[in-house]
């Protein structure tokens, strides 16, 4: 009698126990990877906005690994400088009526490798006062003012020397630009670094979504953080969806500029979602349906703004077979439990995607063509 009594009392309580488990396992989202893409390691851009370096310079080191070089730790603040330094003088060309600040767009990195290369990060940390701490603050408000001194002409007259003046205070605090940079073994230039290893800034487009513009064309994104007037392919929202699955499912991340104000964006939880109902992250609910109308609408209202980029490494799904892009945040690996990563759904990219920047290999040939990329 006693020992039925065990078992009965021993299978009572292995039940309880495993229900409990059950439901802690089930609940709250449950990924499944479903690419695999090598990257480097997560980065903290800090005190400053500078997003769209860091998720570039990711993005070129994972596909340095994925042409099959070594991982490299490529220096963000190296191309921050020399974007300074344009905005600088287009600011004054314009006479002070253009966007100035810490932001800017994936080509701005392409545009400096083009010219300067680039670095790795133990040849030009970017900080000559604060070694492992960003705070721009300063740097970007003392800039501006003197800027803003120079375009109001005390002199009567913009001087031949306001332009040595700025890039020494860029310079006093992001140290100075090496001379040679060493790889294996070898001292290179930085555009001697930069061809090298390969890697072609002209392999790589940026596409947009908005039905102000024609579709398939060449467009100037009228967007504050796009200051050099770089141009965007536009495409139908469908199409720009197939190209970003289409880069992951054959091996290549890319760059995604977007808004991460919107309420369904939280790092802290790892997800991006854009509910139906009120919002809550602890389990998958149901999600709007997006369209190429709605993402227009918050466009143009300016709730969707070109806020942040990030770097989208791959593709999951949670238990309801919900599509998800698995983004890599330079926000460093401390602010959620995702080792700073997240998973913003398939509702929340096509909302508030404003630009992508991929490779022009992984644009399926029908589309390529309707663009004349060759």
């Amino acid at each position: 009698m006693k020992t039925r009594l065990f078992y009965l009392l021993f299978t009572v309580l292995s039940s309880v126990f495993f229900m409990s488990n059950a439901q802690e396992i089930s609940s709250g989202y449950i990924f499944t990877e479903k690419t695999n893409i090598k990257v480097s390691a997560v980065e903290n851009q800090q005190n400053t906005g500078t997003c769209w370096s860091f998720a570039t310079t990711s993005f070129i080191e994972s596909e340095l690994i994925r042409m099959g070089k070594p991982e490299y730790n490529l220096s963000e603040m190296y191309f921050v400088r020399y974007a300074y330094i344009q905005k600088g003088y287009d600011y004054v060309r314009y006479h002070g009526k253009m966007n100035f600040g810490e932001g800017g767009q994936a080509h701005d990195v392409l545009n400096v490798v083009r010219e300067f290369g680039f670095s790795d990060q133990s040849y030009f940390k970017g900080n000559s006062y604060d070694p492992g701490n960003y705070n721009h603050g300063e740097l970007s408000a003392m800039l501006k003012a003197v800027l803003d001194v120079v375009v109001s002409k005390p002199n009567g007259k913009v001087t031949e020397v306001w332009d040595k003046a700025y890039v020494s205070i860029i310079d006093t605090y992001l140290g100075d630009v090496p001379e040679k940079v060493g790889t294996n073994g070898k001292s290179h230039s930085a555009i001697g670094f930069a061809k090298e290893t390969g890697f072609n800034p002209d392999d790589y487009v940026e596409l947009t979504s908005y039905t102000h513009h024609p579709f398939y064309e060449q467009i100037i994104l009228e967007i504050p953080d796009n200051w050099s007037n770089d141009l965007y392919y536009n495409v139908p929202l469908n199409d720009l969806m197939t190209i970003m699955n289409n880069s992951l499912n054959m091996g290549y991340t890319f760059v995604w500029d977007g808004d991460v104000s919107h309420p369904g964006f939280s790092h802290k939880n790892g997800v991006a979602i854009v509910s139906k109902d009120e919002y809550q992250f602890e389990n998958p609910a149901p999600e709007k349906d997006i369209t190429q109308e709605c993402r227009q609408i918050e466009f143009d209202n300016l709730t969707t703004t070109d806020d942040h980029l990030m770097h989208i490494v791959g593709l999951v799904t949670d238990q309801n077979g919900t599509v998800y892009y698995k983004t890599k945040n330079s926000w460093g690996t401390e602010r959620n439990k995702f080792g700073g990563y997240l998973n913003m759904s398939e509702s929340f990219v096509r909302l508030n995607t404003v630009a992508v920047l991929v490779h022009k290999n992984t644009i399926p040939k029908e589309i390529k063509e309707k663009l004349k990329i060759k």
